[in-house]
Parts: structure tokens; sequence; C-alpha cells
């Protein structure tokens, strides 16, 4: 293998994995190229949580400090009840929340995260961006992109010695991870849920009705047995990002779609009026369809690696789907580069290290969701088990997902 191409790496997506990616492995010396689908870069979705595991990322990959200018430090996770309104947890985060994960722990609007990743990806030069651009074959180290530009469509050839799948839960990479599409090889599953979303300007009569039941400076997490909903500050605190999960049809495959809003509306009932006139107001919601992918391979020793959405999709009840992509991107550059001169060594001990982190995320979205969702007896058993753990035993409960560093990896 020439010394070019073994320090080339091929990039397929530009969201957040892709970018975080891009810039991890150029920090380590590598010329990266990535490759976009898209004609143009759009953030799809709106808010988004961060919490100290990637921030920490972020600052050491010089990407936090753009972000922080449009981004809000919540002081707690206040836990409420959707039908009185009552405060039934309190997780601090804030000042107290950085001191104990080293780390802030961030609400921003999509477009801003990607704002500060371009803004990176712009300081660095052996970072190259391609659009309207796919990977359509792979042999032997040589890559097809397949690109559009609006008039015809061309083939570009690229070599590069290993190529990551950042393209998130409709991968056209994937495919390449598991040849012959063999058992290794899922497609995205419809979890059953829906995600509704709407953002509100804080001078809105929406965001006054907000700031009326939420907890201010605060995610304010209501909760009821048909749905729950997310709220939180976003763009330097000038507008709110509402999130609202209930059950619902499989609609067209894609970042958003149409369904019906009588499914949201119909969700609300029994909810405290004023949170029901919220949802009203906030109109019009765009109505997300939530899928998973569960692939059981994220390497090939022929260098290949999936990364975020693209190896394991997950539901978004432990808001980790944004951290753990960037987890992922930066653990994988780090281990590449570590281990120089044998990539399927790297790619092997990157997947060993990754799945039981992921696992154990994916098991706490799951207790998230029941304990969200919880009606009758078992709603009023968590209501009491969430008074009776003050906010510090709540926060060190998550010492593990938010405290968490990756761990040097020595070669013998």
């Amino acid at each position: 293998m020439s010394e070019t191409r073994s320090r080339q790496v091929v990039i397929a997506g530009a969201g957040i994995a892709g970018l975080t990616a891009a810039i991890a492995f150029a920090e380590r010396g590598y010329s990266v190229r990535v490759f976009e689908q898209a004609q143009r870069l759009e953030a799809a979705g709106a808010g988004i949580q961060l919490s100290p595991n990637a921030t920490r990322i972020l600052r050491q990959l010089g990407v936090l400090d753009t972000l922080v200018a449009n981004a809000v430090k919540p002081e707690a996770v206040v836990l409420k009840d959707a039908a009185s309104l009552r405060q039934l947890a309190r997780v601090p985060l804030g000042g107290a929340g950085e001191q104990r994960w080293g780390a802030p722990y961030l609400v921003a609007h999509r477009a801003d995260l990607q704002d500060a990743l371009m803004a990176r990806v712009a300081q660095m030069p052996d970072i190259h961006l391609t659009t309207g651009a796919q990977v359509s074959s792979v042999a032997s180290g040589s890559l097809g992109i397949t690109r559009t530009d609006g008039v015809g469509r061309k083939i570009i050839d690229t070599e590069g010695s290993l190529l990551v799948g950042a393209d998130g839960v409709w991968s056209a990479v994937r495919r390449f991870a598991s040849p012959g599409n063999g058992a290794g090889f899922a497609n995205s599953r419809f979890s059953g849920e829906l995600a509704w979303r709407a953002t509100i300007s804080a001078d809105s009569e929406a965001g006054q009705a907000f700031a009326a039941i939420g907890a201010g400076g605060c995610v304010t997490t209501f909760l009821h047995p048909g749905f729950h909903m997310v709220a939180y500050p976003v763009s330097g605190g000038r507008a709110f990002n509402l999130a609202a999960f209930t059950p619902g049809e499989r609609i067209a495959e894609g970042w958003s779609g149409h369904a019906d809003p009588v499914v949201l509306s119909g969700a609300m009932r029994r909810t405290a009026p004023a949170l029901a006139r919220l949802v009203e107001l906030a109109e019009p919601w765009t109505a997300f369809p939530i899928h998973t992918v569960e692939q059981r391979r994220w390497t090939a020793p022929e260098g290949i690696a999936l990364i975020g959405d693209a190896a394991h999709a997950m539901t978004p009840f432990a808001a980790q789907g944004a951290a753990m992509a960037i987890e992922d991107a930066a653990t994988l550059a780090n281990l590449v580069a570590d281990f120089s001169g044998d990539l399927a060594q790297s790619l092997t001990i990157w997947e060993k290290l990754r799945r039981p982190r992921i696992e154990k995320v994916l098991k706490r979205g799951a207790v998230n969701r029941l304990a969200w969702h919880a009606r009758g007896p078992v709603a009023l058993v968590r209501n009491l088990v969430l008074a009776a753990r003050p906010g510090e035993k709540l926060a060190a409960d998550l010492d593990w997902l938010y405290g968490w560093e990756a761990r040097k990896v020595v070669r013998r």
C-alpha cells in the first residue's frame, strides 16, 4: 500500500458523525475526503442535547468554543408530571455538573453544532468535502463515488486505506461492510414511535406559554403514559426546542414526513390544560419516524467501519444518539492512528471496545422509556422512587455515562 493511500481516509456522510470523524482523523495527520450525498448541507431535526461525554471530545477537537457561543448550559434536567405539572425530580447540571464530569452539558440547535463543526473543518486543509456524491462501489481499497451535479452523473475514483460509513440510518455503505448482504447486514427498522418537533421563539405566545409551565433555564421533561415531551432553550435562549414522542404508524422513510396531528393531540388527553395549550400554540409540528439499526458487524477487515446511526441508530430516550456518534468518531481515529500499519487489528479492537458501551446506553434508553410512559401503580412507584432520591444521587447514577473518557489502548 502506498504511503499516500495508507494515510488517506474516505468518509461517507457529512453529518455530526462524519464531520467529527474528519476532524479527528485530520488531527492525527490523515488526509480526509468527505463525500455527502445531499447537494447542500442541512441540519436534520432541530434541538440536540450534548452531554459531557460528547462536549469533552468537542473541546479536544477545537469545536466547543465556537459552539458555546450559540448553545445554552442548562442548570438541570427537571422531570414533571404532565397531568399535574408537579415536579418529580431534578438532576443538577450547570456548574455543578461541569465540575462533576469535567465538561459542560449543552443544549443547542443542530444547525449550530453543524456550523461549529464546519468552521473547524474549514481550518483544516487536509479535509476535502464534496457534496452531491455517494459511495457506489468498493473494490480492493479503490472506491467509486457517483456524483450528481444537476446536469449528469459522473464517477469519481479515489483511494483510501479506510472507508468510514457515517451516512446515517439509511446508510449506503452498510451493505459493503457485509459482502453479499450476509448475516451481518441490517436494514433500518421502524420503532413504532414518532418524534414530533417544533421550535418556538422565546418571545412568542407559545414561548411565553412554555415559560409559564417549564423549568426556566433547564431541560424540562413532561411524563405521561401516552407520550412524553422534552423542551429546552436553544439559540442562546432566543428559542425553545420542543420534542414530543408518541406511538404511531409508519410514515415515509426519511428525516421527516407527514403524519396526522390528531395522533399528537390525541396523546394529550388527560394532561394539564396549560400543556395542551402549549402544544396547540406551537403548531405546526413536524413528525419524524424513529428508526433503529442493529448492525451485527460494524467493521470489515478490508478497511470499512460504520459509526453513529449507520451502525447502531437508537431511540432518543437516553439523549445519546449524537454523543455516541461523536464518541465513535474520536475513538476510531485514535485507534487507527495508534495501530498504524495494522488496520484490521485496530478495527477489531475498536469494535470490541465500543459494543459494550453502546449496549449499555441502549439499555438505559429502554429503561427511560418504560419509566417515562409508566401508568397506574407503576407510575406511582416511579414517583415515590424519584422523590426519595436527591439530585446528587440522580447525578451519580449518570457518572458512567457523562463521566466517560476513552481509555488508552497500548499496542503489545
